[in-house]
This record gives C-alpha cells, sequence and structure tokens, in this order.
C-alpha cells in the first residue's frame, strides 16, 4: 500500500474523488436514457396459430425485440368465448400500452374493457356492420386495424364449393351463436345461395360441444359441404366434416392447416405486417382515430389435397390451378 502525503496527495485524492462521483452522477442518467419497454396485450378467442407466432415476426420487422424494447401479455380464451371478458379486464388492468384482437369477438370484449387503451383489429370481420367503428375513414374512439371483410366473401365460397362439386344442391353453416359478426355472415352466405341456386342451413352452436349435433343434422338434410365460421374451433370442424364425408370450407386462411378442405381468405401476410404497423405508429405516439380501418387488398385460395384424397375428391384441374396455395 502506498500513502500519498502534502498537497500533491490532496489534489490526487480529489481527483480521484472528483472522477468517481461524476461516474456514479452519470450512471442514473444513462439508465433513465434506456429503451422503455412496451407492453402489448393480445387477446384471442381461440385458434391462436398462426397469428400470434406470424404477428410476433412481423414485430420483429419493425424492431421490437421481445425482453428487449416490448414485452406480451398474451391471453387465450380456448375456444370458450364466456372468458373473453374477463380477460380483458384482466389485460387492462395490467396497464398495457395497447391491445391487438384477434377476431371479432375478442375486439367486442376489448371495447368493452376499455374505452382508452388504444386496440388494434387484425382480421375483425366487418367492424362498421358490427358497430365496432364508425367508418373505415375514420373509426373514432380508440379501436382501429383491419377488417377482414369476411362477409363479401359468402357469395366466392359458394362459388368454390360448385366448382369443387358441380352436382352440390345443399351447403350447412356452422354460425358461432356469440360471435356478434354472425347475424351478418348468414345473410352473405345466404344471398350467395340465391345466386349459385344453392339451399344454405345455418345451425348455430356456442362451440365444438354443439358440432357433433350440427353435423348429423346436415348430414340427414343431405348437405353437401360445411361452411365454417371462423371465430369456431376449427380443428374439431374439420375431424367432424371429414369423418362424416362433407366438404368444408371457411373464409380463413389458418382452417386449412387445420384440416379443411379449402379456404378463401386475406392474405395473412399483408394481416400480419399491416398489424404490425400500426401497433409501431401507436407507440410512436399516434391516435387510433387518426388511423383508418384498412381492408384486405390481396386474398388467399388454399386446397388441402390430402384431405381431398381422404374424402376421395379428384379437384377439377382448372381450379387446382387457380389455388395460391396447395397443402400436400
Amino acid at each position: 500500500m502506498i500513502t500519498v502525503v502534502g498537497l500533491e496527495g490532496g489534489m490526487i485524492r480529489r481527483r480521484f474523488f472528483s472522477i468517481v462521483g461524476g461516474a456514479v452522477l452519470a450512471w442514473p442518467l444513462a439508465v433513465r436514457a434506456q429503451p422503455k419497454l412496451a407492453t402489448i396485450g393480445v387477446l384471442v378467442p381461440g385458434n391462436p396459430e398462426p397469428f400470434w407466432t406470424q404477428m410476433q415476426e412481423s414485430l420483429r420487422e419493425f424492431g421490437y425485440i421481445e425482453g428487449k424494447n416490448v414485452r406480451f401479455e398474451f391471453r387465450n380464451a380456448d375456444g370458450k368465448p364466456d372468458l373473453l371478458n374477463g380477460l380483458a379486464e384482466e389485460l387492462v388492468g395490467r396497464n398495457v400500452d395497447l391491445l391487438v384482437v384477434w377476431q371479432t369477438p375478442a375486439a367486442f370484449a376489448a371495447r368493452k374493457a376499455t374505452t382508452t387503451t388504444p386496440i388494434v383489429m387484425a382480421l375483425v370481420a366487418d367492424p362498421v356492420g358490427t358497430g365496432l367503428v364508425a367508418s373505415l375513414a375514420r373509426p373514432g374512439g380508440n379501436i382501429t386495424g383491419l377488417s377482414g371483410t369476411t362477409a363479401e366473401l359468402g357469395a366466392k365460397i359458394l362459388e368454390l364449393i360448385r366448382e369443387m362439386k358441380p352436382s352440390a344442391q345443399r351447403v350447412g353453416v356452422l354460425v358461432n351463436a356469440t360471435d356478434p359478426f354472425s347475424r351478418i355472415f348468414v345473410e352473405q352466405v345466404e344471398r350467395g345461395g340465391l345466386t349459385f341456386g344453392i339451399a344454405v342451413q345455418p345451425i348455430i352452436v356456442k362451440g365444438a360441444e354443439g358440432f357433433e349435433a350440427a353435423i348429423a343434422a346436415m348430414v340427414r338434410e343431405r348437405a353437401d359441404a360445411v361452411i365454417v365460421q371462423p371465430s369456431l374451433p376449427l380443428k374439431a370442424a374439420t375431424e367432424l366434416a371429414l369423418k362424416h364425408g362433407l366438404l368444408s370450407v371457411s373464409p380463413a386462411r389458418f382452417f386449412t392447416g387445420a384440416g379443411g378442405l379449402m379456404s378463401y381468405s386475406a392474405d395473412q401476410n399483408d394481416t400480419y405486417r399491416n398489424v404490425a404497423m400500426y401497433v409501431d405508429r401507436i407507440l410512436k405516439g399516434t391516435k387510433p382515430s387518426e388511423l383508418p380501418v384498412l381492408q384486405p387488398t390481396r386474398y388467399e385460395f388454399v386446397i388441402n389435397l390430402k384431405t381431398a384424397k381422404s374424402l376421395g375428391i379428384v379437384v377439377p384441374p382448372a381450379l387446382l390451378a387457380r389455388a395460391d396455395v396447395v397443402i400436400e
């Protein structure tokens, strides 16, 4: 140990403490300069994939890395609609910076839970028709995002069924009792039925527990196919449709991934990127009311050939050629 005495030593000591003190004073400033960790609440009624994984990937493209500058509070009702209101309230209670909601039932639960926390919709069907927003151009309030425009796809889906099976005369529709969009969904499918001369048989169910009786009723009425509303548990629906030999279709891309025969829906890559873009803009200070509700500009037609083979269906070459994605 070396002891320094005298004036010079005193100067050395003073300089030493000045440097140390400066470092100590600078440390809190460095901490305060760290980027804020944004908290994003995510609410889904069920069927979370591939939405949940791909939305995170899209956010990473905008620079949002979990644990670095963002953290997620994810809640899934697992096909139990009665849980959605409580889950939405729970997320709001955790003071999230914004909510991302997947499908119409989740959007309504979030709106009920808060009128101040920003809400970004991901493929919520007809938000104007269901009353979620005032208009697409000027949504007002705390909600914006992406419309799935599912209602407009009713006629298109029936057209695809007729092309897959030209003899099709009757189609059943599994309708979600707890989805505010259901009435509009059925009306659009029925309108398409008039166009193509196909009888439409809607059956309302509350969840997967009602599927067996509903599908059995369709079989008794000699339905050729079943259309499944996207907010229902899709895997259970595809399995029962296959078991009873029914063509199955839905306006949801993830339906074919779950074993459904066909889907026609908004392009999912555009969807996730647009949702991430709106999340980014809101976190940077833009108000939801200043962001118009976006509508899809590209659609995706998917055929599951594995399901077609299981049903004993030979897909018409012309229809197969039109598919954007073929699952084999």
